[in-house]
């Protein structure tokens, strides 16, 4: 197995911090430079970097942010995560979501799957709506703090799409996915892995980030100027499709504050139809 290299840290956070004043005065050319030294420090990608160039539109938009990054990311915020986001940036989507799957497909379920499960928002939110709930997440902490939580039947520590493409155990009759998207650009593996996963007849709850359309433009998706992923509806409508989802509900919700400002995105509900998964 081949060595994983050194990082230097020190130089690593330097250049990093660096990059950050930089943008931060609007100097978005010498922004650049400094984040692509930073993947040159840190191939891996822990900070962030290629979604800071997209962001910036100095480099390519990734199918996804790096693992190691959302990894990083999660398991620092882990033990502020409720706070942070519920309290200071107004997410409700878990319960947002337990009520549109009451009004649209309202089960009961036997097997629920919480993919990108972070604290157990969404599995505390669902608990009575399904017999048995398995969760997993990118992040170890974030996976203990949600067993601290005590509503989960099973955990695991996996990336979604690995996960999800390689479950080989008892289908599930729901599958939710609340802020996971926001770290996707591409979702075509993530849909394909849910409909795989899925019985006939089952059920895919999710949300996603979007922007306006003078912002978004022609593109299926988008890095946004807070470092996550929004996507067009269109776009989502057509990768379900792809993966023999077909839409329930498609509707328009805040996804949470930012800097006092609303974030658009969309609630989505989908059930799987009979046709064989792609």
């Amino acid at each position: 197995m081949p060595k994983t290299p050194t990082i230097d840290e020190e130089a690593l956070a330097e250049t990093y911090n660096r990059a950050l004043r930089l943008e931060k005065t609007g100097d978005r050319t010498a922004a650049a430079t400094a984040y692509r030294e930073c993947l040159a420090l840190d191939p891996d990608d822990h900070g962030g970097a290629a979604i800071r160039l997209a962001s910036l539109g100095c480099g390519p938009t990734p199918g996804k942010a790096p693992d190691a990054y959302v990894e990083t990311l999660f398991d620092q915020h882990a033990e502020q995560f409720d706070r942070i986001l519920v309290d200071d940036l107004g997410y409700a989507i878990p319960l947002v979501t337990q009520r549109a799957l009451a009004e649209h497909a309202p089960g009961p379920y036997r097997r629920m799957l919480d993919i990108g499960c972070g604290t157990g928002l969404s599995g505390a939110a669902m608990r009575d709506m399904a017999a048995h709930i398995t969760g997993f997440d990118l992040s170890e902490n974030m996976v203990a703090m949600a067993d601290d939580r005590g509503v989960y039947d099973d955990l695991y520590v996996g990336e979604a799409v690995a996960f999800a493409e390689t479950w080989d155990e008892e289908p599930f009759d729901l599958v939710v996915a609340t802020d996971v998207l926001p770290y996707l650009g591409d979702v075509i593996p993530l849909f394909s892995g849910v409909s795989a996963c899925l019985e006939s007849e089952g059920v895919f709850a999710f949300s996603c980030e979007t922007l306006p359309p003078d912002e978004l433009g022609n593109s299926d998706y988008k890095v946004g100027r807070f470092q996550r992923f929004a996507h067009g509806g269109a776009y989502i409508r057509k990768a379900l499709h792809r993966v023999n989802l077909d839409v329930l509900m498609l509707e328009d919700v805040t996804i949470r504050h930012e800097q006092g400002l609303p974030v658009p995105g969309y609630l989505v509900v989908a059930r799987r139809n009979g046709q064989p998964a792609l």
